[in-house]
């Protein structure tokens, strides 16, 4: 049937999005930022106020709620929709001016807070299919948070639309909101029992029309230089600088491939993230990825061979490598699962989509979701140019993702 929405997706992003939800990745506590509640309690509110009365947010900063079924069949599995409240630390999240740039025809478009930050049309192919639209950007100084609040205000959307249309027929419908995604540790706490859902869509990806049912496999890796200190006055034929050496190591890596920069599609790569400590004693922070254990292991062997062949030319040095499971290819769960795919792209097709189903290099809550035993691929959310000055989304992408999120419920309802 044709659905008659009422749309509030632009309302509520607005609202979200000057909301300071920044995550940081070098703190000790859950949430790694305590204003991520900031945003969990008001949508707690917005939630009790439509009419889900378990709405609440736990210790942790999740929030968890449920929308009851409206339909007599009592076998329709129960589906659980996801996004993450916090933005990335990229990028600062403070004092975020949302600006809606309405028919969007085609210009480059100036950031009016910082004139330097431009959305430039030959930039950025998908400003090609949003002609007519309306764009939404931050004010250049900030990211906007369409990462992945652009996610939560359309599931609170649909939300809103599944309440006030009885007659769109869905079984219980599960809504959980997550801190700390973008550094990490988005289901680190979450419960599952509680949740009780049997299969879920994290709402968080890119393109109109895109299903991503494949992630990265990913580990984090830490090398530890342990050098040869002594007096720089005194230090000739002496000292070893682990700081030095470090430097070497990352000098050392491969110039044409294996790096973010150089590689697309399915391509793994080893990343150096930062440095920190001084001549004694020097860590250098990698993320390792790839879609295949086979890949990760390679990266790993480039890793151990590289540092290997540096410390050698330095007989007092030391070095140790640190490996840490991050996610695993959620495909290796969900090809189990077809039909958690196959509804999702029934649904978009059903929004007056072609959809497209990819892999994404990089992962989402659902990667852990997965193989914590809840099958979970991404849908889009519209978000573009995330982790940026230069991030933006269309109100009508949103609406379409709203459209979807409403569709899967009566799929599940029906195919039951």
């Amino acid at each position: 049937m044709s659905l008659q929405l009422n749309h509030t997706v632009l309302d509520r992003f607005l609202r979200y999005v000057k909301i300071d939800t920044q995550s940081d990745p070098n703190s000790k506590t859950f949430p790694s930022t305590e204003k991520q509640k900031d945003l969990a309690k008001v949508l707690v509110q917005e939630l009790l106020e439509m009419g889900l009365h378990d709405a609440h947010m736990d210790d942790y900063g999740y929030v968890y709620a449920t929308l009851e079924s409206n339909t007599t069949k009592e076998n329709v599995p129960v589906i659980c929709f996801c996004s993450h409240m916090d933005t990335s630390p990229d990028c600062s999240g403070k004092g975020v001016n949302p600006i809606v740039h309405k028919n969007y025809q085609g210009a480059d478009l100036v950031l009016p807070d910082d004139s330097s930050q431009v959305l430039r049309f030959d930039e950025h192919p998908e400003l090609k299919n949003q002609i007519g639209n309306d764009i939404i950007t931050a004010g250049g100084t900030s990211l906007l948070g369409a990462d992945n609040k652009a996610g939560v205000a359309e599931i609170m959307d649909a939300v809103h639309n599944l309440v006030n249309n009885k007659n769109i027929k869905h079984g219980i419908i599960k809504i959980l909101f997550t801190p700390d995604e973008e550094v990490g540790h988005g289901v680190d706490h979450v419960d599952l029992k509680k949740l009780g859902a049997s299969f879920a869509y994290t709402v968080d990806g890119e393109t109109l029309g895109t299903m991503e049912d494949e992630t990265f496999s990913a580990n984090a890796a830490v090398v530890t230089i342990k050098g040869f200190n002594i007096h720089p006055g005194f230090a000739k034929g002496k000292m070893q600088n682990a700081t030095k050496i470090a430097s070497e190591i990352i000098a050392a890596l491969p110039k044409d491939n294996f790096s973010p920069e150089t590689t697309s599609d399915k391509e793994s790569f080893l990343h150096p993230l930062s440095v920190n400590g001084n001549a004694d004693e020097t860590k250098i922070n990698f993320i390792i990825r790839a879609f295949s254990e086979n890949g990760l292991l390679e990266m790993q062997e480039l890793l151990e061979k590289t540092v290997t062949k540096i410390l050698s030319g330095y007989n007092r040095s030391k070095y140790a490598i640190e490996i840490t499971e991050q996610y695993r290819n959620m495909k290796v769960v969900l090809d189990d699962y077809p039909q958690v795919v196959e509804y999702a792209l029934e649904a978009m097709r059903r929004s007056g989509l072609n959809p497209l189903r990819r892999s994404i290099r990089g992962g989402t809550d659902g990667s852990r979701l997965s193989f914590m035993g809840l099958p979970c691929p991404n849908i889009f959310a519209g978000e573009h140019a995330f982790h940026s000055t230069l991030e933006w989304v269309s109100v009508q992408d949103m609406q379409k993702s709203v459209e979807t999120i409403i569709n899967l419920c009566m799929i599940w309802e029906e195919k039951a």
